[in-house]
């Protein structure tokens, strides 16, 4: 990094504002890497990760404001402090109170809400789901899947009500409703909402390029299909190895 910042035209001119979006795509890489369980594409796209913390941390060195060592003494810090029942006396029963501990170690150290650490620009379901965890931390949560499943249905009632009273603006309120609540009973579930999405996107498109393959096999395009003969192709799909 230190060679390519000198004598690379393209690396000379980066900031941290220009590698902004290029970490974002290379974290969604892994992140579909690992859905895939291609371990091989999990090392490269793990690279490629490195590769950026590297790069920040040379923009931070040339600022005088951090390298790569106060980088990973930084984290080696938070940890050890975060794991009071690791490197101190604190004595846990199990993973929920780890959390917990966790939670309330972030306010000690100076954020005025535990909703601080969840990232504005993360995706709306992504950010539903870490907001729920984060309260949870802290202990504001149902007590039992149930509760949440009412809840679930409550809004559910409220949407469909909205739907017969044609109002657009409340439609969308009460759908985001629908789904913060369904969002919050995966988790009671230990669904990770964001894993179970992707897989049914992944099962989609899978079918639908199938029925794409035997429309062109067929000489016909999806156009001129009627839905009876897709969803004979739709079925077949269905069939096929996941």
């Amino acid at each position: 990094m230190d060679e390519l910042r000198e004598q690379c035209p393209w690396d000379k001119k980066q900031t941290m504002q220009t590698l902004r979006h290029l970490t974002i795509e290379e974290t969604y890489e892994l992140g579909d890497a690992v859905l895939d369980k291609d371990l091989e594409e999990v090392k490269k796209e793990l690279g490629d990760l490195l590769l950026h913390i590297v790069f920040y941390a040379k923009i931070g060195s040339e600022t005088k404001d951090f390298d790569i060592a106060d980088v990973a003494n930084s984290i080696c810090d938070k940890l050890i402090y975060r794991h009071p029942h690791i490197y101190g006396d604190v004595v846990v029963a199990n993973e929920e109170e780890v959390k917990q501990n966790w939670e309330k170690l972030k306010l000690k150290e100076g954020k005025s809400s535990v909703l601080e650490g969840v990232p504005k620009s993360l995706p709306a379901l992504v950010k539903a789901s870490r907001i729920q965890e984060k309260v949870a931390g802290v202990g504001f949560d149902w007590e039992a899947p149930n509760q949440v499943w009412e809840k679930v249905e409550e809004e559910l009632n409220e949407f469909k009500a909205e739907v017969a009273n044609a109002n657009q603006d409340r439609m969308e309120s009460e759908f985001g409703d629908v789904l913060f609540s369904m969002i919050n009973y995966a988790r009671f579930l230990k669904i990770n909402p964001e894993n179970a999405l992707e897989r049914t996107n992944k099962k989609f498109t899978k079918r639908f390029q199938y029925l794409e393959q035997k429309a062109k096999e067929q000489g016909k395009s999806l156009s001129e299909m009627t839905l009876n003969e897709m969803d004979i192709f739709w079925e077949e799909a269905k069939g096929l190895p996941k």
